[in-house]
């Protein structure tokens, strides 16, 4: 006859310890990104800090709701952080196209070293 194991008790993810961690992470995280806007930080650093704090966003509603268990069927870091990263390029090059669109000649005119006024 088989014996029935009984299951560990579940605990939700916003108990557990992991679950404390993404949430410390994701505040952590979430104060870089506002130090780094309050410092006028170059922009790379904001959006990079922005698309971790999406991701880790992400998860912890993953996990809350505990799809990463309904969801074995699927690879889902690749699609989704591809979905992500393909989301990020297109409205990079639409701003990068509209910063060129309304500056053509660039941000950085080179003047030639006898044109230089002297005073």
């Amino acid at each position: 006859m088989e014996t029935v194991q009984p299951k560990g008790k579940h605990r939700p993810f916003c108990c557990s310890v992991k679950g404390h961690v993404k949430m410390l992470r994701l505040v952590l995280t979430v104060t870089s990104m506002t130090c780094f806007i309050l410092a006028q930080a170059p922009e790379p650093y904001i959006v990079i800090t922005g698309f971790e704090v999406t991701i880790i966003l992400f998860f912890i509603i993953l996990y809350i709701f505990r799809l990463d268990r309904l969801m074995k069927w699927l690879f889902w870091p690749l699609l989704v952080f591809g979905l992500v990263t393909a989301v990020c390029c297109i409205a990079d090059g639409a701003l990068l196209y509209r910063k060129l669109l309304f500056n053509p000649s660039g941000p950085y005119q080179k003047k030639p070293v006898h044109d230089k006024e002297l005073f």
